[in-house]
């Protein structure tokens, strides 16, 4: 028995010590814009054995968005690096003793349930051979929209709103955190904002927001009568396809 255990034990030292420390970085870098880090709560980040499904590695991107200049205006040849030391990410260091095929699996932001995406790939790893620099970058397309007002389950007086209408005020930003206002690397001007109103289930109309300040959409729709009310808030970019959404439910009384 003593000897069966010494047996079994020098076969685990054995097969550990033929494993191979190998790195695999990831990062989830927002579309049109730049890395999701720790100023946005960064993105959660899965790798599996897809054979088994086993997770192999799991934790948070972090770090800075990157180099705004390098990343949003400069041509990029082939091999160009966007990332430093610096720039969010996620580094995976795996002991594995023969090649792996992993599933890279991406949920971005990790902290912003309306807007967050989810995001993968796959591929093999292989002892010893680290894969980063860059790494393996993950695209995550979209808007952050928080409305701001009202806010869910407001109830709201009927004679308390204004003659100009019941404010509506959303905050919205790229899915790295980035800003956007007028002229601004991010540009308002090319982004659609609107809220969706509906009373009671029913469609009862829809104002362009307008962006009086950095990552502020605010407007105003007149209200006459009480009910179940539901505000959409859309952001759309034709240019880029990214889209955002979020909807609360308020109640407006006599």
């Amino acid at each position: 028995m003593k000897k069966s255990i010494l047996s079994l034990t020098l076969l685990l030292i054995c097969l550990h010590g033929f494993a191979t420390e190998t790195k695999l970085m990831v990062r989830a870098k927002a579309k049109d814009a730049k890395f999701v880090g720790s100023s946005i709560g960064g993105a959660h980040v899965i790798v599996r054995n897809s054979l088994n499904g086993e997770i192999m590695a799991e934790g948070n991107t972090t770090g800075a968005t990157g180099n705004t200049d390098l990343i949003m205006k400069s041509v990029h040849e082939r091999y160009t690096e966007l990332s430093d030391d610096k720039t969010a990410g996620f580094l995976a260091i795996l002991d594995i003793n023969e090649p792996v095929f992993v599933q890279v699996e991406i949920l971005s932001p990790i902290h912003k349930k309306n807007a967050r995406v989810q995001a993968s790939t796959e591929l093999w790893l292989i002892p010893g051979k680290h894969i980063l620099g860059d790494g393996i970058v993950l695209e995550i397309p979209g808007f952050v929209v928080d409305i701001l007002k009202p806010n869910t389950h407001q109830y709201i007086n009927l004679g308390s709103i204004p003659d100009s209408g019941l404010p509506i005020e959303a905050h919205i930003v790229m899915m790295c955190g980035c800003p956007i206002e007028v002229d601004g690397i991010w540009d308002s001007k090319l982004i659609e904002v609107k809220a969706m109103v509906k009373k009671d289930g029913e469609s009862v109309g829809e104002v362009e927001l307008d962006n009086p300040a950095q990552n502020s959409f605010q407007g105003h729709f007149g209200i006459k009568e009480a009910g179940y009310y539901q505000i959409t808030v859309y952001a759309y970019n034709p240019k880029t396809g990214n889209t955002g959404v979020d909807i609360v439910n308020y109640v407006v009384r006599d």
